[in-house]
């Protein structure tokens, strides 16, 4: 049997273009004989629709556009991920479904078990989970056809109700089928190529694994789906963070004629989320999915020019350097706006990268601006010492500039601030944490050096003095992060440890970290909560970004 999967970049509520997408893949995938094509989790809608579902007119175009696909399926059988009325069980409205199309008519219905309610996910909240599991029979091979989590669980969970592999191969199939739209970060693919292989050598069965592509707002799904034998060795990878259609021929004993790429002895073993006091990156897939992230949020949403301030600091060089390559340079345009207390090489610096890039760059001095409002402000300031409110109002200048420019011109504003930075509150409202998306802002201070050097890797594009020089973010004479924060390297690895790891003050400590420096991190965090309530979609590329999968209360007392 040729089994093919389609490994696609959907748009969620897109029926159209979604539909046009998987008929195009089936097209295909029948002109190379397959016999079977696979496609990922929820793929007809797009995944996660969230609130969409609630709609029963998002439902009703779900089924049309299956209708719309099934007349493709005259010769070739389609697994296609998208939701299902429930209509014979108590509970919720919908399943999470695969359908099996073949011959123009629904042919099987096959419903998630383990529905998940972690980080990013929420999916107990729209679906009811399966009732009744079953292998499906198509052209002489028995399918046992799960949905993402439902591979999670090895029957060894006691939060799991339901191991649906086990139930399955009580009706002795013959290959694994798993429909997923698993995100990226940057401990997950590995982790991800582990269960699989978990799986393979428990049940011994051969494994088609397909995964979603692309970025949905703060949500990177990077593909990197797998073809496995019956020995978990791997016999077929597809590329990470592109779009392909492709497959192999499995042979009537269930085994493939093709090489093995990668033996199961050469497999990570099975160990989830292993502790690291903060995980070097993968550099390239970090950057891959920064990039696509910022692309797809512009072509998703029909915009196509970005505009961000350049100050002449490795934030914004970056993210500057990311947008040009996700947008094109001349679609990016650089806003510098030196105050009273920028120094000259930053501003340098901040044309020297820009040049370096070829992209369109605007120099606003913002000494005039400052100084009227300090004039407007005299009467009520009186003559109290200069402090945070002068320094925030630089920052808001520059947010207001910089908005101007966009409303006028039709761009959209990429923020800069980094991880580092948005956990302590090292920002401020309205002025450098405004944006419609945070490019950085799962990256740690540290890892955007990282990027740094990576986008330098074959030739110096930003400039050498920008990754050499103390950050700071220039409101005051000689002001430098330090005088705020501790050094990044050691912050990073406390935040890290509360944030990804979720240990408590305690624990930090019995790591080695200094009790005052602990205490003092955790507490900055806590009591700024209030201000990444308010700030923009971040693009998600760790294992606990700020934003949908971290939900923690702005007034709550924990470790204030």
């Amino acid at each position: 049997m040729n089994i093919f999967l389609a490994q696609q970049n959907y748009h969620i509520g897109n029926f159209e273009a979604n539909t046009k997408k998987i008929i195009e893949a089936i097209n295909e995938a029948k002109s190379r004989n397959a016999d079977l094509i696979i496609f990922s989790e929820l793929c007809v809608c797009g995944y996660p629709p969230r609130d969409f579902l609630e709609f029963e007119d998002f439902i009703e175009k779900s089924y049309r556009a299956l209708d719309e696909i099934k007349q493709y399926t005259e010769n070739i059988g389609v697994l296609v991920g998208a939701p299902a009325r429930n209509l014979q069980y108590d509970g919720k409205d919908l399943f999470n479904a695969v359908f099996l199309l073949h011959e123009k008519e629904i042919k099987a219905e096959i419903h998630k078990t383990l529905l998940p309610t972690y980080d990013v996910f929420d999916e107990d909240r729209y679906f009811e989970p399966a009732y009744e599991w079953n292998v499906i029979e198509f052209r002489g091979k028995r399918l046992a056809v799960t949905i993402c989590e439902d591979i999670w669980n090895l029957g060894d969970n006691p939060l799991y109700r339901v191991c649906p592999m086990d139930l399955l191969m009580e009706q002795q199939p013959d290959l694994m089928i798993n429909l997923s739209a698993s995100p990226f970060d940057y401990t997950h693919y590995e982790d991800r190529k582990a269960i699989i292989k978990a799986n393979v050598l428990k049940y011994k069965l051969p494994m088609f694994y397909c995964n979603a592509v692309g970025s949905q707002t703060e949500i990177v799904f990077d593909g990197g789906s797998f073809i496995f034998d019956k020995d978990a060795n791997i016999i077929k990878v597809f590329p990470l963070f592109e779009e392909i259609v492709d497959g192999l021929k499995l042979n009537a004993d269930n085994t493939f004629s093709e090489s093995i790429i990668e033996k199961a002895d050469e497999l990570p073993t099975h160990e989830l989320n292993p502790e690291r006091l903060i995980p070097s990156l993968n550099i390239d897939e970090v950057y891959s999915a920064l990039v696509m992230g910022i692309r797809d949020y512009f072509n998703k949403m029909n915009f196509s020019k970005a505009i961000l301030g350049s100050s002449g600091g490795i934030d914004s060089a970056v993210t500057l350097a990311l947008a040009c390559d996700a947008l094109g340079a001349e679609n990016v345009r650089a806003i510098l706006m030196p105050s009273p207390y920028s120094t000259s090489h930053s501003v340098d610096d901040a044309v020297e990268l820009s040049k370096n890039l070829n992209n369109p760059y605007d120099i606003i001095h913002i000494k005039n601006i400052y100084e009227s409002f300090l004039q407007e402000l005299k009467p009520i300031f009186n003559d109290l010492p200069f402090s945070v409110a002068e320094e925030n109002i630089q920052s808001r200048t520059r947010g207001n500039l910089v908005m101007a420019i966009a409303n006028k011109f039709n761009y959209i504003l990429l923020n800069t601030s980094n991880k580092s930075e948005l956990a302590t509150g090292y920002g401020t409202l309205y002025g450098d944490m405004a944006g419609g998306l945070g490019v950085l802002g799962d990256c740690y201070k540290m890892q955007v050096y990282e990027l740094a050097k990576y986008i330098n890797r074959e030739k110096e594009i930003i400039p050498r003095h920008i990754i050499d020089k103390a950050p700071s973010a220039e409101l005051r004479p000689n002001q430098k992060d330090s005088d705020s924060l501790p050094d990044y390297s050691i912050l990073d690895q406390i935040l890290y440890q509360y944030i990804e790891q979720r240990k408590g003050p305690n624990e930090i400590k019995s790591l080695g970290f200094d009790t005052a420096l602990v205490d003092r991190t955790l507490k900055l965090v806590n009591i700024n909560e209030y201000k990444r309530n308010q700030f923009c979609p971040i693009i998600r590329v760790s294992p606990k970004a700020f934003g949908v999968g971290r939900r923690v209360p702005i007034v709550g007392k924990y470790l204030i």
